[in-house]
């Protein structure tokens, strides 16, 4: 998909709202993940990038490339530390970050939300655990795995809106 000079234009204004009408937005999370502490306009292309639709023109090998650049990305995000492992803790950080917003849930609740997803995601990779054995963590195989059969390119893509459509509903 080629993104249009109006689309990168639409990405400005959002990335402007973003910032604070500032030249850089400040990240989330600081480490050595490549993710950097503050992220200008050019920075937040290349991030939005791995949101461009699937071509469906690309053969099969190339689709599943895609598929996992995209997966590698969404990795990153939780492996804060970059040691290749998403821990219980870095995925605890991520789901109390991704429910923050909402009033009605309690941090004890998101802690729960992620716990419960860590013993899913041990079950899909490791199977059967011994009552002593500890899950270290999801591993980007693992990722792949707990992934697998999943559409996400319908979960994970960004869609460009008729901003003068918009316009009018308002």
């Amino acid at each position: 998909m080629r993104v249009s000079s109006d689309q990168i234009e639409q990405l400005h204004r959002r990335f402007k709202q973003l910032s604070g009408d500032q030249p850089t937005i400040r990240n989330l999370r600081k480490g050595s993940s490549g993710l950097a502490d503050e992220i200008n306009f050019e920075d937040f292309l290349t991030i939005m990038s791995y949101f461009r639709p699937i071509d469906t023109t690309l053969g099969e090998e190339q689709v599943e490339l895609s598929r996992k650049e995209k997966l590698k990305f969404l990795f990153h995000m939780y492996d804060s530390d970059s040691d290749g492992r998403i821990t219980l803790e870095e995925y605890r950080n991520v789901v109390e970050e991704l429910l923050s917003g909402n009033p009605h849930i309690e941090k004890e609740s998101a802690r729960s939300i992620a716990d419960g997803a860590m013993m899913e995601a041990a079950s899909v990779c490791v199977g059967q655990m011994e009552p002593d054995q500890v899950y270290e963590g999801i591993t980007f195989e693992d990722f792949l795995k707990i992934w697998q059969g999943i559409d996400i390119e319908t979960k994970m893509h960004i869609r460009f809106l008729n901003m003068e459509t918009i316009a009018l509903c308002h």
